[in-house]
């Protein structure tokens, strides 16, 4: 009898907590829905040069990486600086009653929602890009660009080459913004001798999480200045930028070899890296493992030094290295380069009868990665998962890391490039948010690789996703100490691990110019706190 009756009083426990759990979620959704209805009514109020648009917003739940999608509540158009810092400045009014964030989103071309955000409002960055590009100081020693940060970098080069100028750094990819890429760091194959893009910046305006707007220097708000480049978008959002700019060449001489041999491949690129004078302007690599008619490819756009041998070179069933240079040449100095870039080669030790180079225009050298997306959207495989990881491997372990991932856990390159060259972290400036290895010279490794829409196979996202953790596994049990770039974690704990030293100076500027973590929440480093009270 006590027994049925225990059971009776259980059962109307369970009643009670399970009755008493809906009626308090209920209530949590019924105040969201009226912060919902609140929020969109105190926004269409805004006094905006631009819009906000609440209806047309499932193209800002996409990114490249085709992999996530948060639906935001509204997207704003902003046609002035002031349209940025007015709703960031009314959602931090707000307080905490409200659960409004915000993401800047350029191209949309982050890999993993970091420019997305659910429920909030999504900035469309080049809404701001009519403002005209201004071209200074042209005939001094230091002539420099200023630009929207919602402006694309291809559209920066098209502007600066009519006098004769272009940006020192830049990204393998043009068609990105300048607010994106220097949220990051802003790699290529110039980092060697420039350092990233972050490193080639005088200026930047800034909407902080508060809504203020301030210019910013090395001299003036330069812990904010320091913060934003490299700091995910955590800090503020860059809407105006200052970039140092260099005479531009007329044409580059573009230049490819391969090496059988991954030690040797890479104590010459870092011979190159090093050299007094710097023998090229661009230094990358890449891995090529088990690609059928190698060099018959490159005969499309390269000339082979030594023809019969190079048809004579199989590339079937084998891990290469290839080494990819650059030369900026002018009508004045080419016969004196090609002499030096001859001279310098033969000091190298890459297969002799794979040499293959040729002249282009220094604008089609720089945007030669928009003909593969030409080429890629033609056959409907651009839009398609990306599940990219980049990382930034120490010098002293690249040799060890080369071992175990080429040919092992990376067995095939034909689904996306893998991208390998050293940079001086000389050229890096320590007081950003960037965070790299600590040694003198770090290699960044880029394992592009696309999968295939719906496919359950080696080709799929979860397959690719499996073989980039047991990369990342591998490089923990043998103690890489590599650090990733364009950073994905889903814990604190881990965000600290990865900022290391920097972790405290993080959190202290998020707190100072973004108290409520109403920016970038895409990252998931900091959650916003909202009161339901």
């Amino acid at each position: 009898m006590s027994y049925l009756h225990a059971s009776l009083l259980r059962k109307r426990t369970m009643l009670i907590v399970r009755s008493f759990t809906i009626l308090l979620l209920s209530c949590i959704a019924f105040k969201l829905a009226c912060c919902f209805s609140s929020s969109i009514s105190s926004l269409k109020a805004l006094p905006l040069v631009g819009h906000l648009e609440f209806e047309h917003v499932h193209h800002a739940s996409k990114d490249f990486g085709n992999r996530y999608q948060l639906i935001p509540l509204a997207v704003l158009h902003p046609k002035s600086v002031s349209d940025i810092a007015s709703t960031i400045r009314h959602i931090w009014m707000m307080g905490t009653h409200s659960q409004l964030t915000v993401a800047a989103r350029g191209r949309g071309h982050s890999l993993q929602g970091q420019a997305q955000t659910r429920h909030g409002i999504v900035i469309h960055m080049e809404s701001l890009h009519p403002q005209k590009l201004q071209v200074y100081s042209v005939d001094s020693p230091a002539p420099y660009v200023d630009v929207s940060g919602g402006e694309l970098w291809i559209n920066i080069l098209h502007e600066t080459l009519k006098y004769g100028l272009a940006p020192k750094s830049w990204t393998d990819y043009l068609h990105l913004t300048v607010g994106g890429t220097l949220s990051n760091a802003g790699i290529s194959g110039q980092a060697f001798r420039h350092g990233p893009q972050i490193s080639n910046v005088h200026q930047l305006e800034i909407v902080t999480g508060k809504g203020e707007i301030l210019n910013c220097t090395k001299r003036q708000n330069s812990d904010l200045f320091n913060g934003v480049l490299g700091g995910l978008g955590q800090f503020g959002i860059i809407t105006r930028a200052r970039i140092a700019l260099e005479p531009a060449p007329n044409m580059v001489k573009w230049i490819r070899v391969l090496y059988l041999d991954f030690a040797a491949f890479a104590k010459d690129q870092e011979q190159l890296i090093s050299a007094q004078g710097h023998k090229f302007d661009y230094i990358e690599g890449f891995v090529i493992i088990n690609r059928t008619g190698l060099l018959n490819s490159w005969r499309l756009s390269f000339t082979a030094e030594e023809p019969l041998e190079a048809s004579q070179f199989k590339s079937d069933g084998r891990t290469l290295y290839c080494l990819e240079l650059a030369k900026y040449l002018k009508q004045d100095n080419k016969d004196v380069i090609n002499k030096e870039v001859k001279e310098t080669l033969s000091e190298l030790s890459y297969v002799t009868s794979t040499l293959f180079t040729t002249e282009v225009a220094y604008e089609a050298f720089l945007d030669r990665v928009h003909v593969s997306e030409v080429k890629l959207r033609s056959k409907g495989q651009w839009e398609v998962p990306h599940p990219w990881l980049n990382l930034l491997v120490p010098r002293s372990k690249i040799n060890e890391f080369a071992r175990g991932v080429f040919g092992n856990i990376l067995t095939d390159t034909n689904k996306g490039p893998v991208i390998v060259y050293p940079v001086n972290k000389s050229k890096w400036d320590n007081q950003t948010s960037a965070v790299t290895p600590e040694e003198e010279v770090f290699y960044l490794v880029a394992i592009l690789t696309s999968a295939s829409p719906g496919s359950a196979g080696k080709d799929g996202v979860e397959e690719i996703l499996r073989r980039n953790r047991r990369i990342l596994e591998f490089s923990e049990e043998a103690g890489i100490g590599l650090k990733q770039y364009l950073p994905h974690y889903t814990t604190r704990e881990e965000w600290r691990s990865h900022f290391g030293d920097k972790w405290g100076e993080f959190v202290r500027r998020k707190s100072r110019y973004d108290p409520l973590a109403i920016l970038a929440p895409g990252h998931r480093i900091f959650q916003k706190a909202v009161s339901y009270s």
